[in-house]
């Protein structure tokens, strides 16, 4: 790639470049929009997925109170006579806590370990400083009957990683499919301009001899002017041409992330690589290795998820709390580590619907319909994949019978107009034997461009399906821990 570049450097200082398809596709991948676009959204994905993993290891946190200063005064009861007055309140308050928290997966609760300090300070006539501890806290909260948030993560999220990475490599694909097609584009453009400026040379030449001709009565004056106009037509292409050409050079270089003027030079490999692709291969490799069939597997995890959480949310709902710990409160800091009470704390909270007029009824049978909506658009989706394989696997096999025809087709064409032309030269030949066979050669030309373009389009279009690299027989891979050092 290194030299590539270097050799890219060097052609903007001279103007211009000779690329092959290999080139321009290397380049695509590396310094294209849409490349760099594609990485940005796998590296997200990465980070998502880094996130969900720390998720489930324990976090710890540092929370406090710094400087909680409160001069106000405070509405009280008194215990008394159940009173309300309101009392002046001065004074301050600082705390510090650790706490550490792990989300269980198998139950779908989360267990607590915090530690706190905390420091009250009194000013007024009665100033005081006192110290309440809690040096250990162990407190567990369980949902019961409920919807576990955490199982369903753990299925779905290494699944959504995996396919990110799919989907990542599936882009580079259709990057090599937009290079195919600009490419090839701008290949047909420039034969297309050569065959112009080689038409108008050849029209002038035979021009001048239906002149002598025509002086000599061989040919009419409808013949000459026929010639003329020809070669009109044909000055005017050059200069359309010549645009089409601009136009489809800057199309390329906008994908290459190359400057406008920069000039690239298309330069036709003609040797096809020797391969036929088995359709049952394809529809293996599809299966294995393409964002496809994970695609159809989150969609039904997530729709069994929402089915799940709509019949939890129906019915009871009920959270176990239990905690346990040691505490103290003392006047003196040291003190306030001695002689620990113990504290403990079971609950049980719940909360059902005795009459909801079959809300939550609805909320189960919406889900579970739209669960049905999604398993029968996956099968179907699977059913369409296949008869899409069978008929690109049909597609590029047949293809590169139809590149050698063309390519034979047009030797024979362009040799054909040549002994024509020199059959015109002898007198032998008309004006419209000429234009058929010019017409013929130059759709000759354009059919063997387009023949290629499609040859690459079949073979990137089954790269992109299967992620599968048939040339040299291997799995398309990238590698993801450099992308995200």
């Amino acid at each position: 790639m290194f030299p590539l570049l270097l050799a890219i450097s060097l052609g903007a200082e001279l103007g211009a470049q000779e690329m092959n398809l290999d080139n321009v596709i290397d380049i695509a991948r590396s310094r294209s929009v849409p490349a760099l676009a594609a990485k940005s959204e796998f590296v997200s994905s990465y980070w998502a997925w880094r996130a969900y993993q720390a998720s489930r290891l324990p976090s710890l946190y540092m929370y406090g109170t710094l400087g909680g200063f409160d001069r106000s005064l405070r509405l009280l009861q008194s215990a008394e006579t159940g009173n309300l007055i309101y009392k002046p309140n001065y004074s301050m308050e600082n705390s510090v806590g650790l706490q550490a928290v792990q989300n269980i997966t198998a139950t779908g609760g989360t267990l607590y370990l915090y530690s706190q300090l905390t420091r009250i300070d009194q000013f007024g006539d009665n100033a005081r400083a006192s110290w309440y501890a809690q040096p250990l806290n162990l407190s567990y909260k369980q949902p019961l009957f409920a919807y576990n948030r955490f199982k369903w993560e753990k299925r779905i999220s290494p699944k959504e990683y995996e396919k990110a990475k799919r989907n990542y490599i599936e882009s580079l694909e259709d990057i090599n499919l937009k290079a195919v097609d600009l490419y090839f584009n701008l290949m047909l453009a420039s034969r297309n301009l050569s065959v112009a400026e080689s038409n108008f040379l050849n029209t002038s030449k035979m021009l001048d001899i239906a002149g002598r001709r025509l002086s000599l009565g061989t040919v009419t004056r409808d013949d000459y002017l026929q010639l003329e106009l020809r070669m009109l037509n044909d000055s005017i292409s050059i200069n359309e041409n010549r645009v089409e050409l601009s136009k489809a050079r800057m199309e390329l270089n906008s994908l290459l992330g190359l400057d406008e003027s920069y000039e690239i030079v298309p330069v036709l490999d003609e040797e096809l690589p020797d391969i036929i692709i088995d359709y049952n291969q394809v529809l293996e490799k599809s299966g294995s290795n393409s964002s496809f069939e994970l695609g159809g597997e989150i969609n039904m995890l997530n729709a069994e998820a929402a089915v799940e959480q709509a019949k939890a949310d129906r019915g009871i709902t009920m959270q176990l709390n239990a905690t346990f710990g040691l505490t103290n409160t003392s006047d003196d800091l040291p003190a306030v580590y001695k002689n620990l009470l113990d504290q403990e704390v079971l609950g049980l909270t719940f909360s059902f619907p005795i009459f909801d007029w079959g809300q939550g009824r609805g909320k189960v049978k919406k889900a579970e319909a739209a669960a049905d909506v999604i398993r029968a658009t996956v099968e179907q989706e699977r059913n369409d994949r296949r008869i899409t394989l069978y008929t690109a696997v049909g597609q590029f096999n047949n293809q590169r019978q139809m590149c050698s025809v063309s390519r034979r087709a047009e030797a024979i064409a362009r040799e054909r107009y040549e002994l024509v032309m020199e059959k015109f030269r002898n007198g032998n030949a008309t004006v419209t034997d000429l234009n058929t066979a010019r017409s013929e050669s130059d759709e000759a030309i354009r059919k063997y461009v387009n023949d290629l373009n499609n040859y690459w389009t079949y073979y990137y279009t089954l790269r992109r399906y299967t992620l599968y690299d048939f040339v040299n027989g291997r799995d398309l891979d990238v590698s993801f821990e450099e992308m995200t050092e």
